[in-house]
């Protein structure tokens, strides 16, 4: 890739050095730039640590100076070909405005994730933001506009020239075509340098197209082809929905519904399409709503190919000359190997919650059977004086000096011994409700309406022993002013609760115990729960990747799952978020936050609130 780089740079130079280049030149030359910049940020992204996010987001910015320039400037180089311009007008200049906008996005996306939710290196973890449409929607019309013009131009030029010309092209076009159908199918293990790489030859003929046949001084035609080098699909017809143009990879997968060139649409729809809601039918209703408003109109569609069934991401795009709608066109993004990937991360974290709620439950065994204990032995203890009032009772019978207010006194007792033992039983039901709730599979959502006060005690019951072990106590501080109701999966908040306790009871462990806080608060709206402890504090490295690796300040002694899958829930079923902070006073704060949506005020708490 070096040597190409250096290849690409001497014949730039030697462009430049020989002077009296005209606009179509500058395009080109501009063209081969951005590849080069391109291929320096695939370069420079084999260099990173894989595990460095913040440079491999560097490099995957700068390769989006080639992405979204190069469109651009290929459909500039089309209607300077067709238009015969000597300089490019200044309305022209408006085509740069989303390019330039697409590489602040891509740059600052870490603020607000327009162009990626969730940026990696590995294809089937990236989640694409609501940008990518934008800016895939232009780079493809933009495409699509220039093989137009170049084409229509092409076929009004019957001569050899032309026809040498052509051949170039298609050649420059056909060797990127392969090596990208080759990476798509996985034929060979291909690495991410090997697209751009495909490139270098489209760069080599075309250049020699320009020097040696003088291309850019005669406006040949050029790009010819270029659709059928990527592999998504696309399909043009026109405003009656006559198909004028489609792609290979189109061809491939979606001839089998019958929609070929020439065809129209309606010819393509039958009774089971309509009941099954195939491309043909879904295109043809989206066709409806994109005339009416005159805008992007996305779907998701399936097909299948052979036994594999695939996934498109649909734009329909309508085409409007001089105020006039004369046609629509169809990009059908290859969706398969995301939705895939997002379906393998889905069950790899379910997994990992299942593997939490069990170890956490686990840890709790021991602590529960002491918990257990305490009532059980005061059952039997009440049992038995319960027994042996009964002997004194029947042994009393018959005996003149038992008066009835010894009676009553011994029945007196026996209630005293029987409400210590449903008292007793009641502590166990309640232990035995909440290990049971946390018994429950964790994919089982069950949405409840709870009060703080109900998840609170669940968590107290469930980690009374291993409080009392770390010589802890739990210390709940109502700042909301009224009790809250929450909605949701109680047991899945009880989790983070519970793991959350329990860590601040480890990190205060070592310096004697002492007395955790669990703090409620209504702050701009959202109901905020924060942990305080006074305990050792996090380690500034592992602060910095909380919530985003499985970390631990624990040592051997955790895994940094749990912090990691609770901030999962608290996305997941609450919609929220949690954070992480150092205590004024010491210690650590571990916070989490549930919008509005998901908590009310109690109609109890109302009621009273008018009342007053």
């Amino acid at each position: 890739m070096f040597v190409a780089i250096i290849a690409m740079l001497v014949f730039l130079l030697r462009g430049l050095r020989k002077g009296n280049y005209k606009l179509i030149h500058r395009l080109y030359f501009f063209v081969t730039v951005t590849i080069i910049i391109w291929m320096l940020g695939v370069i420079a992204a084999n260099f990173v640590d894989p595990s460095n996010e913040e440079m491999l987001r560097i490099c995957d910015a700068i390769t989006y100076v080639g992405g979204a320039f190069a469109p651009v400037f290929s459909l500039l180089i089309a209607l300077a070909f067709t238009l015969g311009l000597e300089k490019l007008p200044k309305k022209y200049y408006l085509f740069f405005i989303l390019p330039v906008v697409t590489n602040l996005i891509a740059w600052t996306n870490p603020h607000h994730f327009l162009l990626y939710k969730h940026f990696s290196v590995y294809g089937g973890a990236v989640i694409f933001g609501p940008y990518i449409y934008v800016t895939g929607t232009f780079s493809y019309v933009c495409l699509l506009f220039s093989i137009y013009f170049m084409a229509r131009y092409a076929l009004e030029m019957k001569k050899k020239l032309i026809t040498q010309q052509a051949v170039l092209f298609c050649l420059g076009s056909l060797i990127p075509s392969v090596v990208n159908l080759l990476a798509t199918i996985k034929a060979f293990d291909l690495s991410i340098a090997t697209t751009p790489l495909g490139f270098i030859a489209t760069v080599a003929l075309h250049g020699y197209a320009i020097y040696h046949y003088h291309m850019l001084d005669i406006k040949p035609i050029a790009m010819q082809k270029v659709l059928d080098w990527i592999s998504d699909c696309y399909l043009v017809t026109d405003d009656r929905g006559m198909i004028i143009d489609c792609n290979r990879p189109f061809e491939k997968i979606f001839a089998q519904y019958g929609m070929t060139r020439g065809r129209r649409l309606e010819e393509c729809v039958n009774a089971e399409d309509i009941e099954n809601k195939t491309v043909v039918y879904n295109l043809l209703a989206a066709a409806a709503s994109c005339r009416e408003s005159l805008s992007v109109i996305s779907f998701e569609q399936s097909a299948f190919m052979g036994k594999q069934k695939l996934y498109f991401m649909v734009d329909l795009t309508p085409l409007i000359v001089d105020g006039m709608l004369e046609g629509f066109v169809a990009i059908f993004k290859d969706v398969t190997k995301l939705r895939d990937g997002m379906q393998r991360l889905h069950d790899s974290q379910a997994r990992l919650m299942e593997q939490e709620r069990l170890a956490s439950l686990g840890q709790m065994v021991g602590g529960l059977a002491h918990n257990l204990k305490t009532p059980i032995m005061s059952i039997s203890g009440s049992s038995a004086a319960i027994d042996n009032l009964i002997d004194e009772c029947v042994a009393s019978i018959g005996d003149g000096e038992v008066t009835e207010e010894d009676y009553r006194e011994i029945y007196f007792e026996m209630r005293d011994w029987l409400s210590k033992m449903r008292d007793a039983c009641a502590y166990m039901s309640d232990i035995i409700s909440a290990v049971k709730g946390q018994a429950a599979n964790i994919s089982a959502d069950a949405q409840v309406d709870f009060t703080t006060d109900e998840l609170m005690k669940r968590v107290s019951l469930l980690l009374r022993h291993e409080l009392q072990k770390t010589s802890c106590s739990l210390e709940v501080v109502n700042q909301a002013g009224e009790e809250i109701r929450v909605h949701g999966d109680v047991n899945s908040l009880v989790q983070v609760i519970n793991n959350l306790v329990s860590n601040a009871a480890f990190a205060m462990q070592d310096k004697g115990g002492g007395t955790i806080i669990a703090r409620f608060a209504v702050v701009e709206g959202n109901l905020r729960i924060t942990v305080e402890d006074r305990g050792t504090g996090i380690a500034p490295d592992v602060r910095n990747r909380l919530f985003r690796q499985m970390i631990t300040n624990k040592g051997t002694h955790g895994t940094g799952l749990g912090v990691y899958i609770s901030n999962t829930v608290i996305k997941a079923k609450f919609g929220g978020r949690m954070w992480a902070e150092d205590n004024p006073g010491g210690g650590a704060v571990f916070g989490l936050e549930i919008p509005p949506e998901y908590y009310s005020k109690t109609e109890r708490i109302r009621q009273e609130a008018s009342a007053q």
